[in-house]
């Protein structure tokens, strides 16, 4: 069985506590973060990269500052020699799967009022079709179901944007486990998808490929993490 580890923690931070955060950016990071309009956005992208920064290192054994990152062809982030990972962010809330054996595609939503363009827009018309056949009082959990985990199958490829969301299609169903039933030019048998909720309002997934069997999510928590940045402002 695969094993992967879920962090989950939250990226609200006091204001004061921010320049112990970016203490772990890399240059290019604190200059993407000046770049945000609202500061509640630069905060929580510093706080997010700090924590994914402050995870990775206790991986690979160095500083936080010292990761470093290689990018993918459409801007993936990865470690040369390292586990695989992948960082959501949705609501306040930040969530990183990490793989030693794998490349993960994760993806956390805050469940909100969607309009059903949205859907009817992005959605093949077979997971739409499956969708409006969906009771009134489940139509918002089913379409979060299949946008996350559409999502995770982008973000496992590496491609986002660049693969139409209506090129594979997913699951949304309550009663149907996850899984991938279409995917232009590959299999959908070597996929692996996982539904989990990260918390109460929020629904996540998990896109795994050439797996070889189950997947097991083994949860962390990283707030200790977020605390650890706390301590060391208070001395």
């Amino acid at each position: 069985m695969l094993s992967v580890d879920l962090w989950l923690w939250s990226l609200e931070e006091a204001d004061e506590h921010l320049d112990h955060f970016g203490k772990d950016l890399s240059v290019d990071e604190l200059r993407r973060a000046d770049r945000f309009v609202k500061s509640s956005d630069r905060s929580m992208y510093i706080v997010g990269r700090a924590g994914l920064r402050r995870i990775l290192a206790d991986y690979i054994g160095l500083d936080a500052k010292a990761v470093e990152f290689e990018y993918g062809p459409h801007g993936k982030p990865f470690l040369q020699n390292g586990p695989g990972f992948n960082l959501s962010h949705s609501g306040g809330r930040a969530a990183l799967a990490v793989c030693s054996h794998a490349h993960p595609g994760l993806d956390i939503e805050l469940v909100r009022p969607i309009e059903d363009a949205v859907a009817r827009h992005h959605f093949s018309p077979v997971e739409y079709a499956e969708l409006s056949c969906l009771q009134p009082s489940d139509w918002l959990q089913g379409f979060f179901r299949c946008w996350t985990r559409k999502e995770a199958v982008l973000k496992s490829l590496g491609h986002g944007l660049y693969m139409p969301l209506d090129s594979f299609d997913v699951t949304l169903s309550p009663d149907v486990p996850p899984r991938l039933t279409r995917i232009e030019d590959d299999d959908p048998l070597r996929w692996t998808l996982t539904h989990f909720e990260p918390a109460p309002g929020w629904v996540g997934a998990l896109a795994l490929r050439d797996t070889g069997g189950p997947v097991e999510l083994r949860w962390r928590s990283g707030d200790p993490i977020v605390r650890a940045y706390s301590r060391r402002s208070r001395k």
